[in-house]
């Protein structure tokens, strides 16, 4: 199996356009289509719907989408068995349109000649798991979920205190607010089909619901971003939670400040206390050099949350 086609599905499926996918990985869209395409023949499914806003997964391609990432890392760490002290600096950040991937576009732009890979695992498990193992030098999650504390091995940080907005379409009862406290959100339809239960995330909004007397509905299937957004441009009661890094552009919609509190989200660096790569240290220490700390007074966040 080509490994390049194998890293193009990838890039394709995290960034959600061939477009995108491109510029990541520094090819013409039209040799992203043809290892696409390629890697389709070899086999012998469809592996994304085309859209008009870019490309979706199709069940085919959710199911080769874990093994793909399998594969691309034991091609690093056969490659990193041969360059000792020579390997990039491996950061897991949820995901490429969230809040720690623009903290770590910062670093890299902050220290250009250090060598960054970027991976994106799914849930906090896996990625505390991975770090444990050596499989990635660090991960962003939100630390001390009830029940989940990092084992002893491991170190945490907290780098950013992300606000939340609310998100509505243009016909929404509360569209027309210049803000909004959570207070005044109880009785409104929260719509979130991306919770899954047991993972950061869930806890999180479970905590904000229960303090604030939320109404946070999962319901439905997750389509992705791009058709959730979609679907609160064109209804009078959904509204949902998004971060401040704008993810909804050409669509009409409303994003809305919380505020008396503001909640926010922890977003936390975890790492291997016996991690030596030079460039950990590095990250650490640009992460905690002040631009990112955790918000102050005003804010919410779950008493669960290690500061």
């Amino acid at each position: 199996m080509d490994l390049k086609a194998v890293r193009t599905f990838v890039a394709v499926a995290d960034a959600g356009q061939f477009q995108e996918a491109a510029a990541v990985l520094a090819v013409t869209q039209q040799a992203v289509s043809k290892r696409i395409a390629a890697l389709e023949r070899d086999l012998g499914v469809r592996l994304f719907a085309r859209t008009a806003r870019g490309a979706e997964p199709t069940l085919d391609g959710r199911a080769f989408l874990p093994h793909a990432r399998a594969l691309l890392l034991a091609e690093e760490r056969a490659a990193a068995s041969v360059r000792p002290g020579r390997r990039a600096l491996r950061v897991d950040v949820i995901g490429p349109r969230v809040a720690p991937a623009v903290l770590l576009r910062g670093f890299h732009e902050a220290h250009p000649g250090v060598e960054l890979e970027v991976v994106t695992l799914f849930d906090a498990d896996t990625a505390v798991a991975a770090v444990q193992a050596g499989r990635v030098d660090a991960t962003f999650r939100a630390v001390g979920m009830p029940g989940r504390p990092l084992p002893a091995s491991l170190a945490s940080a907290r780098v950013l205190d992300e606000p939340l907005y609310l998100l509505t379409g243009p016909e929404h009862a509360l569209a027309g607010a210049d803000s909004v406290t959570p207070a005044e959100l109880a009785g409104h339809r929260i719509w979130m089909p991306s919770i899954v239960e047991g993972v950061e995330w869930a806890a999180y909004y479970a905590s904000l619901a229960a303090e604030f007397g939320l109404t946070i509905d999962s319901a439905g299937p997750n389509f992705g971003s791009a058709a959730m957004l979609d679907r609160i441009a064109g209804s009078p009661e959904l509204a949902t939670f998004m971060g401040e890094h704008p993810r909804h552009t050409g669509r009409d919609l409303r994003l809305i400040p919380l505020t008396g509190p503001t909640p926010v989200y922890p977003h936390s660096l975890i790492w291997d206390r016996a991690n030596a790569h030079p460039a950990l240290a590095a990250l650490r220490a640009h992460l905690t050099s002040g631009s990112g700390a955790p918000s102050a007074a005003g804010t919410w966040v779950p008493d669960w949350a290690v500061a």
